[in-house]
């Protein structure tokens, strides 16, 4: 676990950011060296050594990438930067929706999230996420969105689709 030095809240090993309050949990030559080498600073033991832990290497974020997810769970980023329009889900077998990101990977079914559970947008300077109906809901910092209605969001904000959390790097 590694702890946040603003607020306390004990967040997953792997994570760069608070998922409680959003502040950088690595800060300068730990996060390029965590970046870089694939390892990461993390709190064992009732002592509260650092020791490095390696962790699987994020997806490449190009130059054309308006932001990221960060699955706070597993602690992998997913690039947002070939559309500025993804619907969110997962793939269910023999049914033909299919949302843009396909979220099945990182045990969506388990964590209550629909076939086509939300819509993220980029537009300009304004990222909004917006419930498509969803069964478990969607939540931004943990208060429940209304079904189709725009919510705005901020770089850090942590969404929910049902239980599966993640947190908004806006670039």
């Amino acid at each position: 676990m590694i702890i946040c030095s603003n607020c306390q809240h004990k967040n997953p090993p792997g994570s760069i950011f608070c998922a409680e309050c959003g502040v950088q949990l690595l800060t300068g030559e730990m996060t390029t060296q965590a970046i870089t080498t694939g390892k990461v600073l993390e709190l064992v033991g009732d002592d509260a050594q650092m020791a490095a832990k390696t962790v699987q290497p994020a997806p490449p974020i190009t130059d054309s990438s308006w932001g990221s997810l960060h699955l706070l769970e597993s602690g992998q980023i997913l690039p947002l930067n070939e559309r500025d329009e993804y619907t969110l889900g997962r793939i269910s077998e023999g049914q033909p929706v299919m949302p843009d990101m396909d979220l099945s990977p990182f045990q969506a079914y388990a964590n209550g999230v629909s076939r086509l559970h939300a819509l993220l947008k980029h537009d300009g300077k304004r990222v909004v996420i917006m419930d498509l109906g969803s069964a478990n809901g969607t939540y931004v910092n943990g208060k429940r969105l209304a079904s189709n209605s725009e919510r705005l969001i901020n770089h850090g904000d942590v969404v929910a689709l049902g239980k599966l959390k993640f947190q908004v790097l806006v670039r």
